[in-house]
Parts: structure tokens; sequence; C-alpha cells
């Protein structure tokens, strides 16, 4: 049986969307025949603009990923912060730039999850997923939502906590929020999840017809 490959792609500028991405990394990882990896889109902003907002140095050990890369995998989680209830602009730049994809439909019937940063209950927890659903249906993949699969953890009222139905998120409030052990175990297991399902579409494919 051939290897699943699970692509992480995230954009992550204070840091908080990166640790939910390993997070997912290593929930997808714990699925036998599976290899996820991370990836990070190209930052546009100059260092400069940058430094001003006190940005960390990005993950030496996740590289920039080419769209035409995105064909070698078989299943996604894009991770992102929300920009006024949008992906952030870095994230959709990057998106923009897979038109040549787009045009032949190469990702097309590929499953994707997603998973995202907001700063506060307003900031978009539910708005972002659903309007980045859109880059997944133009480009005929097969949206993935984590539904109630996280069992109690939906449900959790005595704290707060991001995501939702859509996918995984965390609230980074005045930037000093980072994700609490909740939301993380969240992200693990939208991981393991999309991995589980991708797995699950691949090996379909090769069934005899």
């Amino acid at each position: 049986m051939s290897t699943t490959k699970v692509y992480i792609v995230y954009y992550s500028l204070h840091g908080h969307v990166e640790n939910m991405a390993r997070q997912i990394q290593e929930g997808a990882n714990m699925v036998e025949g599976v290899e996820a990896t991370l990836w990070q889109v190209p930052e546009t902003l100059p260092n400069r603009v940058l430094e001003k907002m006190k940005a960390p140095p990005k993950a030496n050990d996740a590289p920039e990923i080419r769209p035409e890369q995105l064909p070698e995998a078989d299943g996604f989680i894009f991770g992102f912060p929300s920009r006024f209830g949008v992906m952030a602009a870095q994230f959709k730049a990057f998106f923009d730039a897979t038109h040549e994809l787009w045009a032949t439909q190469a990702l097309a019937g590929k499953p994707a999850g997603i998973f995202w940063s907001t700063g506060f209950h307003g900031g978009g927890q539910e708005l972002t997923a659903l309007t980045a659903v859109t880059q997944l249906a133009h480009h005929g993949m097969i949206f993935v939502p984590l539904g109630y699969t996280f069992g109690g953890g939906m449900f959790e009222m005595n704290e707060v906590k991001g995501g939702s139905s859509y996918g995984a998120g965390t609230y980074a409030g005045d930037g000093s929020r980072q994700p609490t052990e909740l939301e993380l175990q969240q992200a693990f297991h939208q991981g393991k999840y999309v991995a589980e399902v991708a797995k699950k579409l691949k090996n379909q494919q090769h069934l005899p017809a």
C-alpha cells in the first residue's frame, strides 16, 4: 500500500497558527501509512514591517511551498489567521497563484481541511472557514469539516475555546494568548481525522472496478 501524503500548508505571523499546525501534523502522522509534512506559504510583507510588528522568525523546518507542488499531495489541511473574516492576504495571494492548477483541475477530488486563528469572538471563527471554502470549491477539492467528531471537547463551556464544526481554531487576543491545551487537542484530532479521510479516499481509488 502506497504512502498517503498530507500537506499541512499554513501562514503564521505570530506563531499561533504554527503551533496548531504542528499538533495537526502529529495527529496526521499517527495514522498508519500517512506522511504529513509542514509547508509555509511565502511572506508578502517586507522585513522592516515584520520587525515593527515584532513578528518572530519563520520556522526553518517548514519550507515555502510553490503552487506546482500541491498536486503531489493526496490531501491538505490549510491554516491561516483571519483578517476581517477572511484568510490573511498572504494565503489568498498563494491561492491566487494557483490559476494553472485551476485551469487543469489538478486538485479536483483531493480532500482538504481548514484551521485558523482569530483575535476575538467576533473575529471570524466561522466566517473565516466559510469564506475559505470558496477556494476549495473552485479547485474541485473536497472540503472535510471537523463536524462534532471531537466529542465532548466541542461542547466545552467553562473555558474559551476556538474552532467549530468547520475545523480547529484558536483565539490570539492581543497576540499574547497562545492556543490552549484543549485547542491543541482539537487540532491534533483534526490532523488525525483528515488524514484518515485522505487515506480512505486514496485507497478507494486503487480498488478494482
